[in-house]
């Protein structure tokens, strides 16, 4: 047997308290709950049959049934709504970063009038809530479109051109912190060996850069994505995207919750695998161009 004498190993001074430990696991645990229980109920809800759905709400399904991510599909035309979100949002995406990385270039690497008032009047758009474009976007598109005949309202182009608005500020001011972070150093050395401002830049800074423009495109897209005031005001019946689909699932007479649960899961599905397998350039390009 030890000897019960035996003094025990005295805590470091530097650890924290048992209490402080415990409060913490607590507290996590009830975070995790709360982040969980919602995806369960959603995820168990689009296995059940309507009518298990629509009453007395069982934590344990009683019935299992995949019929609801079948029925989707029908119920609405959940497909080209797929479609018009993908286009759109890829639309978006592409288009913001190919701006900003030019923008916040110019920006970074060169000295001109109104530099600084360009650099502050990007960052305060993102001052005012997108609700006071709302009306001014809408008469401007329908306005172009009576003076020209371009028809931006109610068309996946002039939906392009409302997301490309909201992200792209940010885009031009996170690409300006990032490519300040990278060494002017590589742009002499790049100009030594014949390149031009363009070919530093494609050359040079872009891959140096790539965590930052990784993390523009997945703000960018995730942006347009789900967005729904605009798309609902923005989009009619053959250009609506999903964030503005999903309301089909809700008729006069009943509201298809195990339908909606399974397309919104399905809706879920692109941007979580992007986010998981960018994961690491997303972390990396805000962390850059936050300490920046």
């Amino acid at each position: 047997m030890p000897d019960a004498a035996r003094a025990r190993t005295p805590r470091s001074p530097m650890a924290p308290p048992r209490s402080f430990l415990w409060t913490r696991r607590i507290f996590l645990t009830l975070v995790t709950a709360f982040v969980v229980l919602p995806v369960y109920v959603m995820v168990s809800s689009s296995l059940k049959p309507l009518e298990d759905v629509s009453g007395k709400f069982e934590w344990i399904p009683s019935t299992l049934t995949a019929a609801p991510y079948f029925d989707i599909w029908e119920t609405v035309p959940l497909a080209d709504y797929f479609v018009n979100s993908i286009v759109v949002a890829g639309a978006a995406t592409v288009l913001s970063v190919a701006v900003a990385i030019f923008a916040a270039y110019a920006v970074s690497r060169y000295e001109f009038r109104g530099r600084r008032v360009f650099a502050v009047t990007v960052l305060s758009t993102q001052m005012f809530p997108g609700i006071l474009f709302l009306l001014p976007l809408f008469l401007l598109y329908v306005n172009i479109g009576n003076a020209t005949g371009i028809a931006l309202f109610g068309s996946r182009e002039g939906l392009i051109l409302t997301y490309l608005t909201f992200s792209l500020p940010f885009s031009v001011w996170m690409l300006t912190g990032y490519f300040d972070s990278i060494p002017r150093e590589l742009d002499e050395a790049a100009k030594v060996d014949g390149c031009g401002p363009v070919g530093a830049l494609f050359r040079v800074i872009i891959p140096a850069a790539r965590p930052g423009i990784v993390a523009v495109g997945i703000y960018a897209f995730m942006t347009a994505w789900g967005e729904v005031l605009f798309a609902s005001v923005m989009t009619n019946d053959t250009t609506r995207t999903l964030s503005v689909g999903l309301q089909g699932y809700s008729t006069l007479n009943d509201v298809y919750w195990n339908q909606v649960m399974a397309a919104s899961l399905v809706v879920s599905v692109p941007v979580v695998a992007g986010f998981l397998l960018l994961q690491r350039y997303l972390v990396a390009g805000l962390t850059a161009g936050a300490v920046k």
